[in-house]
């Protein structure tokens, strides 16, 4: 089974829906999301709290399509930054234990304005609860300390190797390349409560 996707002005992919492919593709290559919607992870607390940052550029390629005469910072693109800002909660708070960290449910997803270019997005995401397999959190994205965008989201996370033992080695290399990444995202924070 496939997905097909893209957009105005972007090439078209076919994507596999079965997690292994996904899996492959995104690792190899082919990500369904290619743009990072946090620029900077400034504060973190284990299973408890996350905030980040998402600087929003004129240069940024997507503005151009959305809209030439008021670029503005996609709704879905807030929402994916708050997305975004819950897995690196959950891949810190476990020590990159899940390869697969994605969103399950978004609800009461509300806007409240648009952020335009010059200005920083500031995502605060806290984990309300978690399982086994899915964790759930509250998240508000604010602007000069005015709320934006707010909402809970399920995210779910799992291991390649928990229904395939021979995808170990994908989930070893993806869980390598989210270390390297935290690397960058966090520039030296502890693993402990902290705060830039």
């Amino acid at each position: 089974m496939v997905t097909v996707c893209g957009g105005y002005n972007r090439q078209f992919a076919i994507l596999p829906t079965h997690p292994v492919s996904r899996s492959r593709w995104l690792f190899f290559g082919y990500p369904p999301m290619r743009f990072w919607l946090l620029d900077r992870i400034c504060s973190f607390e284990p299973d408890t709290e996350l905030t980040a940052v998402k600087n929003v550029s004129l240069a940024e390629e997507y503005l151009a399509d959305h809209f030439p005469d008021f670029p503005v910072l996609p709704g879905v693109f807030m929402l994916e930054a708050a997305t975004q800002a819950s897995a690196w909660l959950v891949r810190l708070s476990e020590d990159f234990a899940h390869s697969i960290v994605v969103l399950h449910e978004a609800r009461a997803v509300k806007y409240a304005d648009f952020v335009t270019p010059g200005h920083t997005l500031h995502m605060r995401v806290e984990q309300q609860k978690s399982d086994d397999r899915l964790v759930h959190f509250r998240f508000v994205g604010e602007v000069e300390g005015r709320s934006y965008v707010s909402g809970r989201l399920v995210l779910e996370r799992y291991n390649l190797a928990d229904t395939d033992p021979e995808q170990a080695g994908l989930d070893a290399r993806m869980i390598a390349h989210q270390r390297s990444t935290a690397a960058i995202l966090t520039r030296g924070i502890d693993t402990v409560a902290t705060t830039l």
